[in-house]
């Protein structure tokens, strides 16, 4: 092959891993599943919504050349041992875990993203600041938290919180197709926005 042309190849590979967040893997983790279905409120179940908008930021990523994986495309049980080992089984990987919330006294409402250590706050930052301006509810804000799958993954990780099944008016909203596209759109910004720095 002609240096010249070798050259060029390796530019373009160079640019286009560049591009695709240096060859890092977004590692998407629906919440729950099969055997647990997460909070169950008026009908709708959050191992439902978190598969839906999952799938959704998976679509709008690899559209941008960004690597995915899930951690389930459908309703099958993933113990979290199992979650954090799709992540780390990456050379490089971020990972964030979909959730939907809940409170008993039914007034709770609004969107919050959790982090664990300094890389996972960034991605966290990132994420939930769109999220925030795409949406019109309660914010709760960034919250530090010791949960296993944000503790035990090798990259940054973040758990977001789309909002309150309990809540009757966010619980028709993360039913419909137009809030979660626009939920999953700001996630899947966010992302991006993480790779670029």
């Amino acid at each position: 092959m002609p240096p010249k042309l070798r050259y060029l190849l390796i530019g373009l590979f160079l640019w286009a891993q560049s591009a695709a967040g240096s060859g890092t893997v977004v590692v998407l983790d629906p919440g729950h599943g099969g055997k647990d279905p997460g909070t169950i409120w008026g009908g709708v179940s959050e191992k439902t919504v978190t598969l839906s908008i999952a799938l959704k930021v998976e679509k709008l990523l690899r559209a941008r050349g960004i690597k995915t994986a899930l951690t389930r495309r459908s309703d099958l049980y993933r113990s979290l041992t199992s979650r954090k080992a799709v992540a780390n089984s990456f050379r490089r990987s971020i990972f964030v875990s979909i959730h939907c919330n809940a409170d008993r006294s039914h007034r709770a409402r609004g969107i919050e993203t959790f982090y664990c250590g300094q890389q996972g706050y960034r991605l966290a930052k990132s994420i939930h600041s769109i999220l925030d301006n795409n949406t019109t509810t309660t914010d709760r804000g960034l919250k530090r938290a010791d949960f296993s799958v944000l503790r035990n993954t090798n990259g940054a990780a973040a758990l977001v919180e789309c909002g309150f099944l309990t809540c009757p008016s966010e619980r028709r909203l993360l039913t419909t197709e137009i809030y979660q596209q626009r939920v999953a759109s700001a996630i899947a910004s966010g992302v991006i926005r993480s790779l670029n720095r």
